[in-house]
This record gives C-alpha cells, sequence and structure tokens, in this order.
C-alpha cells in the first residue's frame, strides 16, 4: 500500500474525435472480413479491422462493429461467426466487403464452416467461433467468441495503416 496521498485528477475536456481517429491510425492492423449467416441461411460479412486475440485459454477473440452497420443485426442475431484474415493481395476483398452493397457474395466462391458460416478461400487465416458474449461499447457492438475451429497458411497480411492499404516490406 502507497503512503503517498492521491492525486487530484483534473478535468479533462473531451479529445476531438478527429484527432483521436488520426491519432488510431499510426496502429497498423491486420484487415478481416468478419462473415455469418442470417435467420434464412443467407450469407453476410463486412470488412473489420478491430479484431484482436483476447484470451488462450479458452481460445478467445472479439470484433467490434459499428452500431449503424445496416448488417449489424445479422451479427447480433447470431451464435457463429467467422474470422477470415486476409492476405496482402486481397485488397480488392476488403473494398468489397466494406462497400454499400448487400449483395456481396454475389460471383464469390466460399464454403461452409461447421456451423455454416461462410468461409472465404485464399485467405491467410480463417477462425470459426461461437458467441460467448455480446454488448455495447460507445459506438460499437463488440462480440466475443470462443474458437471452435481455426487454419492458417503461409503468406503476408493486408495492412491498414495511416488510413490507406498497405504491405509489408
Amino acid at each position: 500500500m502507497s503512503s503517498k496521498p492521491e492525486r487530484a485528477i483534473p478535468e479533462i475536456e473531451s479529445i476531438d474525435p478527429w484527432f483521436y481517429r488520426r491519432t488510431c491510425a499510426q496502429f497498423a492492423t491486420g484487415v478481416t472480413v468478419v462473415t455469418t449467416l442470417d435467420s434464412e441461411g443467407h450469407p453476410h460479412g463486412m470488412t473489420v479491422n478491430s479484431f484482436s486475440s483476447v484470451s488462450l485459454e479458452p481460445p478467445l477473440v472479439l470484433v467490434g462493429i459499428d452500431l449503424r452497420n445496416a448488417i449489424l443485426g445479422h451479427f447480433i442475431s447470431t451464435s457463429w461467426f467467422a474470422i477470415n484474415i486476409l492476405a496482402e493481395h486481397q485488397e480488392e476483398l476488403s473494398r468489397r466487403f466494406s462497400s454499400a452493397s448487400e449483395n456481396r457474395f454475389h460471383n464469390l466462391t466460399w464454403e461452409e464452416g461447421i456451423a455454416g458460416v461462410p468461409l472465404l478461400e485464399g485467405v491467410l487465416g480463417r477462425m470459426e467461433c461461437a458467441v460467448v458474449r455480446r454488448f455495447d461499447a460507445g459506438d460499437h457492438a463488440i462480440l466475443v467468441g470462443e474458437v471452435k475451429r481455426a487454419e492458417y497458411r503461409d503468406g503476408r497480411p493486408l495492412v491498414f495503416w495511416d488510413s490507406s492499404y498497405q504491405t509489408l516490406r
């Protein structure tokens, strides 16, 4: 126990959203496409870089999805989702799944995972996850999933840094 008296913290104004966004852009992230099925069995997916490994025991991951995203409801109502980790040559796939189109799977080859979730071809890694928790945090919904099956292949990742796609050198 410290013998120092607690220091009073002064009132601090909220950070400017633009400045916060630019600061976060300095953190390089991988790019994923998160996929699921709706109640009628139709595939849905979106590009997400708010993805993180949370725990090894049990194997948990989380994804953050903007509360204003048009397909969020499909992820909120599902019990399974998949994470598809994109390779450096898959920028077009990332752009497809970040578009406003509702038909992102049109003419796209994919396979069904153990719970039917769409698994994309040619990606660096794929994880099939059972939802264990959902909650809102700020302007995003957080989904925590337990990884039930995973696979990977060698290659280089698609990276997003300073508000643009990058490749590793």
